[in-house]
Protein backbone atom coordinates (compact mmCIF):
# COMPACT_ATOMS: atom_id res chain seq x y z
CA UNK A 1 0.00 0.00 0.00
CA UNK A 2 1.40 3.34 -0.90
CA UNK A 3 2.18 6.04 1.78
CA UNK A 4 -0.65 8.61 2.62
CA UNK A 5 0.86 12.19 2.71
CA UNK A 6 -0.50 15.76 3.22
CA UNK A 7 1.95 19.30 3.24
CA UNK A 8 1.81 21.93 6.19
CA UNK A 9 2.12 25.32 4.82
CA UNK A 10 1.72 28.61 6.43
CA UNK A 11 -0.83 30.63 3.70
CA UNK A 12 -3.07 33.69 4.43
CA UNK A 13 -6.29 34.27 2.13
CA UNK A 14 -5.54 37.32 0.89
CA UNK A 15 -9.50 37.92 -0.09
CA UNK A 16 -10.35 37.13 3.25
CA UNK A 17 -7.51 39.42 4.57
CA UNK A 18 -9.38 42.19 1.79
CA UNK A 19 -12.73 41.74 3.12
CA UNK A 20 -11.95 41.59 6.81
CA UNK A 21 -9.59 44.62 6.64
CA UNK A 22 -13.04 46.60 4.80
CA UNK A 23 -15.83 45.73 7.40
CA UNK A 24 -13.61 46.60 9.91
CA UNK A 25 -12.69 50.56 7.85
CA UNK A 26 -16.23 50.79 7.58
CA UNK A 27 -17.00 49.53 11.38
CA UNK A 28 -14.47 52.13 12.32
CA UNK A 29 -15.85 55.11 9.71
CA UNK A 30 -19.25 54.40 11.53
CA UNK A 31 -19.01 54.18 15.56
CA UNK A 32 -19.69 56.75 17.89
CA UNK A 33 -16.66 56.45 19.83
CA UNK A 34 -14.57 56.55 16.27
CA UNK A 35 -16.11 60.01 15.51
CA UNK A 36 -13.68 62.91 14.99
CA UNK A 37 -10.05 61.23 15.93
CA UNK A 38 -9.59 60.58 12.28
CA UNK A 39 -9.10 57.11 12.67
CA UNK A 40 -8.78 54.79 9.69
CA UNK A 41 -7.68 51.27 8.22
CA UNK A 42 -6.10 50.59 4.72
CA UNK A 43 -3.82 48.92 2.41
CA UNK A 44 -0.56 50.33 2.06
CA UNK A 45 1.34 48.59 -0.24
CA UNK A 46 1.51 45.15 0.17
CA UNK A 47 1.11 45.93 4.40
CA UNK A 48 -2.09 47.24 6.52
CA UNK A 49 -1.71 50.38 8.15
CA UNK A 50 -3.63 51.47 11.38
CA UNK A 51 -4.09 55.52 11.82
CA UNK A 52 -6.07 58.07 14.54
CA UNK A 53 -4.88 60.93 16.33
CA UNK A 54 -4.43 59.00 20.18
CA UNK A 55 -2.77 55.65 20.77
CA UNK A 56 -5.39 54.43 22.71
CA UNK A 57 -7.75 54.83 19.55
CA UNK A 58 -4.89 52.98 17.14
CA UNK A 59 -5.25 49.83 19.75
CA UNK A 60 -9.27 49.79 19.56
CA UNK A 61 -9.16 49.86 15.72
CA UNK A 62 -6.67 46.87 16.02
CA UNK A 63 -8.68 45.46 18.26
CA UNK A 64 -11.94 46.03 15.67
CA UNK A 65 -9.86 44.47 13.32
CA UNK A 66 -8.32 41.29 14.92
CA UNK A 67 -12.14 40.38 15.32
CA UNK A 68 -13.11 40.88 11.84
CA UNK A 69 -9.98 38.70 10.93
CA UNK A 70 -10.97 36.09 13.43
CA UNK A 71 -14.67 36.07 12.18
CA UNK A 72 -13.09 35.27 8.81
CA UNK A 73 -11.54 32.24 10.03
CA UNK A 74 -7.61 34.04 9.25
CA UNK A 75 -5.36 33.29 12.09
CA UNK A 76 -3.46 36.41 14.13
CA UNK A 77 -0.64 34.89 13.95
CA UNK A 78 -0.18 35.56 10.23
CA UNK A 79 -0.45 39.23 10.46
CA UNK A 80 2.90 40.61 11.93
CA UNK A 81 1.84 43.92 14.10
CA UNK A 82 5.63 44.21 15.59
CA UNK A 83 6.44 42.78 19.22
CA UNK A 84 4.59 45.36 21.10
CA UNK A 85 1.77 46.37 19.05
CA UNK A 86 3.42 50.12 20.25
CA UNK A 87 1.56 52.93 17.73
CA UNK A 88 4.04 55.50 16.97
CA UNK A 89 3.58 59.35 16.64
CA UNK A 90 4.10 60.38 12.58
CA UNK A 91 2.95 64.31 12.44
CA UNK A 92 -0.63 64.87 14.14
CA UNK A 93 -0.97 60.88 13.53
CA UNK A 94 -0.45 57.77 15.47
CA UNK A 95 0.33 55.13 13.41
CA UNK A 96 0.43 51.56 13.40
CA UNK A 97 1.77 48.92 10.10
CA UNK A 98 1.29 45.60 9.94
CA UNK A 99 2.37 43.01 6.89
CA UNK A 100 1.43 39.71 6.13
CA UNK A 101 3.54 36.78 6.64
CA UNK A 102 3.28 34.04 4.22
CA UNK A 103 5.09 30.93 3.81
CA UNK A 104 7.37 28.93 6.35
CA UNK A 105 11.00 29.96 6.05
CA UNK A 106 13.59 27.59 6.46
CA UNK A 107 13.55 27.97 10.56
CA UNK A 108 9.91 27.60 10.71
CA UNK A 109 10.14 24.57 8.46
CA UNK A 110 13.00 23.33 10.77
CA UNK A 111 10.99 23.61 13.56
CA UNK A 112 7.87 21.70 12.14
CA UNK A 113 10.39 19.12 11.25
CA UNK A 114 11.91 18.41 14.45
CA UNK A 115 8.38 18.61 16.45
CA UNK A 116 6.98 16.04 13.94
CA UNK A 117 9.95 13.38 14.27
CA UNK A 118 10.43 14.59 18.27
CA UNK A 119 6.61 13.77 19.17
CA UNK A 120 5.26 12.44 16.64
CA UNK A 121 4.31 8.91 15.89
CA UNK A 122 6.58 6.58 15.15
CA UNK A 123 7.23 5.72 11.15
CA UNK A 124 6.40 9.34 10.10
CA UNK A 125 8.34 11.05 7.40
CA UNK A 126 8.76 14.80 7.35
CA UNK A 127 10.99 16.08 4.22
CA UNK A 128 11.21 20.15 4.04
CA UNK A 129 10.14 20.79 0.14
CA UNK A 130 10.54 24.91 -0.16
CA UNK A 131 8.30 26.54 1.91
CA UNK A 132 6.23 23.64 2.93
CA UNK A 133 6.97 20.73 4.72
CA UNK A 134 5.72 17.33 3.43
CA UNK A 135 4.72 14.77 6.11
CA UNK A 136 4.37 10.90 4.61
CA UNK A 137 3.28 7.85 7.03
CA UNK A 138 1.72 4.34 5.72
CA UNK A 139 -0.84 4.98 8.41
CA UNK A 140 -3.61 7.97 7.88
CA UNK A 141 -4.60 7.99 11.39
CA UNK A 142 -0.67 8.90 12.33
CA UNK A 143 -1.03 11.57 9.91
CA UNK A 144 -3.92 12.95 12.00
CA UNK A 145 -2.39 12.65 15.18
CA UNK A 146 0.30 14.73 13.78
CA UNK A 147 -2.03 17.21 12.16
CA UNK A 148 -3.58 17.84 16.24
CA UNK A 149 -0.18 17.57 16.86
CA UNK A 150 0.76 20.58 15.14
CA UNK A 151 -2.69 22.57 15.54
CA UNK A 152 -2.10 21.39 19.61
CA UNK A 153 1.95 23.06 19.54
CA UNK A 154 2.63 26.68 20.44
CA UNK A 155 4.07 28.31 17.40
CA UNK A 156 4.39 31.69 16.21
CA UNK A 157 3.22 31.22 13.04
CA UNK A 158 0.08 30.36 11.54
CA UNK A 159 -0.33 26.40 9.87
CA UNK A 160 -2.49 24.61 7.69
CA UNK A 161 -2.87 21.47 6.09
CA UNK A 162 -3.50 20.56 2.39
CA UNK A 163 -2.89 17.61 -0.61
CA UNK A 164 -3.70 15.08 2.11
CA UNK A 165 -4.01 12.15 -0.19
Amino acid sequence: MADSSFDVVSKVDRQEVDNALNQAAKEVSQRYDFRGVDASIAWSGESILIQANSAERVTAALDVLETKLVKRGVSLKSIDFGEDKEPTLSGKLYRLAGSLREGLGSENAKKVGKLIRDEGPKGVKAQIQGDEVRVSSKSRDDLQAVQQLLRGADLDFAVQFVNYR
